[in-house]
């Protein structure tokens, strides 16, 4: 099972989930304040901030080709208007690493993460916030657009949307409905909205973080936050290939269920594509599959293998999704497709199915350009804190050693052969 020459084999991080210190964001101060429903603040988290260049060899010493990475916000931007030359000039020193070693960034410039004085003006629901991105955009992309091949504007744009769709209905037995951030979402609309908001000097009508702001004002302002985005990164650095990642269920319709499976996917799907008209590729981002009903996401089976954050084990979804996802008829690339579990045999075997499902598109014609494995690192996983581990290098954050696991060293060496053995 070959894949295209020129196929990006890398592994992808999030800036809060692995630099650590940041402390300018949003979801800083939400991890750190008394009773904070994150499981644990994310500290120094993998320290990557200093280690980038330790971690960068590491992919490089497993034979990857590339390193999806998101600069951060709240770095670059401290205060609204204000920009960090130092964080600028830190970026800019991680792209030339990449470089250096042949690796082929692929950049994000928002994941998940804002900056906290962004929530004072109403977060993801403020009418200038797409403005505010694209100008953040436009000071990144003029000073490193020529070190950045691929970017990606946000990160799971459609999360609100996938949120509400995985969120159990009532009456599912609880061992083996779906994952979903329900409760967490009902936490934060209640008491622990109140006391976000008073911990970032807000109100709680303003504070509105990416990851929470499920409302449809909120779909309109990110969607519109990327075409303002696109807009000056064009302009900013033309040669620069733009698009965004999106969260993509696997929705299997159970019989009945048809319906079901059709609305869920427009709204996290098909409701995307205007705001796509224009783009250079697509990110696709898959983990699992949700089986549907006439009134919304059934249990998983009962025999189903469950991965540490509860969803089904289910590598085969990548491909339905990715012939799906063709029909925006953009090129695409796997942003992100891992599983959490402390048996590295399984995300092993997780890996080799995902793609042989991705080879399989490729070999009928299906424009799959790369794949993102998530993650490089054992990292902070936002509300569960890092007791789920993703990564192909295990990350002890008593000593920051790393360690490459097995599944690394498998990946390293598909991406090494470009083929399936």
């Amino acid at each position: 099972m070959i894949f295209p020459e020129g196929f990006l084999w890398g592994a992808a991080t999030a800036a809060h989930q692995v630099e650590g210190g940041n402390i300018g964001s949003d979801l800083w101060v939400l991890e750190n304040m008394p009773g904070s429903f994150f499981t644990e603040p994310s500290g120094d988290a993998c320290d990557h901030y200093r280690l980038f260049r330790e971690d960068l060899a590491l992919l490089k010493e497993l034979g990857l080709t590339s390193y999806r990475f998101s600069i951060e916000w709240a770095r670059v931007e401290p205060e609204d208007g204000r920009f960090s030359r130092a964080a600028i000039a830190h970026y800019r020193d991680v792209l030339e690493a990449c470089h250096d070693l042949g690796i082929t960034p692929l950049v994000t410039l928002h994941h998940f993460t804002s900056p906290r004085w962004l929530m004072k003006l109403g977060g993801w629901e403020h009418a200038g916030t797409p403005e505010r991105f694209a100008a953040y955009c436009a000071a990144v992309m003029s000073e490193l657009g020529s070190l950045i091949p691929y970017v990606c504007t946000i990160n799971e744009a459609n999360i609100a949307p996938l949120i509400r769709s995985l969120t159990p209905q009532p009456g599912e037995d609880d061992a083996h409905a779906p994952v979903g951030i329900g409760d967490i979402l009902a936490d934060m609309l209640g008491p622990g909205l109140a006391a976000g908001a008073e911990a970032l000097g807000t109100t709680p009508d303003k504070l509105n973080v990416f990851l929470f702001t499920v409302s449809d004002t909120g779909m309109d302002v990110v969607k519109r936050a990327h075409i303002a985005a696109r807009a000056a990164i064009r302009e900013a650095s033309p040669d620069t290939r733009i698009g965004l990642s999106l969260a993509l269920t696997d929705f299997q319709p159970e019989p009945g269920g048809e319906a079901t499976a059709d609305r869920l996917w427009a709204e996290s799907f098909t409701g995307f594509l205007p705001a796509m008209e224009g783009d250079d590729y697509l990110g696709v981002q898959n983990y699992t599959r949700a089986r549907t009903g006439p009134s919304g996401v059934l249990p998983h089976p009962e025999d189903a293998e469950l991965t540490q954050l509860g969803y089904e084990f289910y590598p085969r979804a990548l491909e339905n999704v990715l012939r799906r996802a063709a029909e925006a008829g953009l090129p695409m690339i796997v942003t992100e497709n891992g599983i959490a579990t402390g048996d590295d045999l399984r995300r092993v075997a997780f890996i080799r199915e995902a793609l042989e499902g991705v080879a399989r598109c490729t070999a009928d014609g299906v424009d799959v350009r790369g794949y993102c494995y998530w993650s490089a690192l054992d990292n902070f996983e936002w509300i569960l804190g890092y007791a789920p581990t993703f990564g192909v290098i295990a990350v002890d954050r008593a000593t920051q050693q790393r360690q490459v696991k097995d599944s690394g060293r498998y990946l390293g060496s598909v991406a090494r052969r470009n083929a399936l053995p």
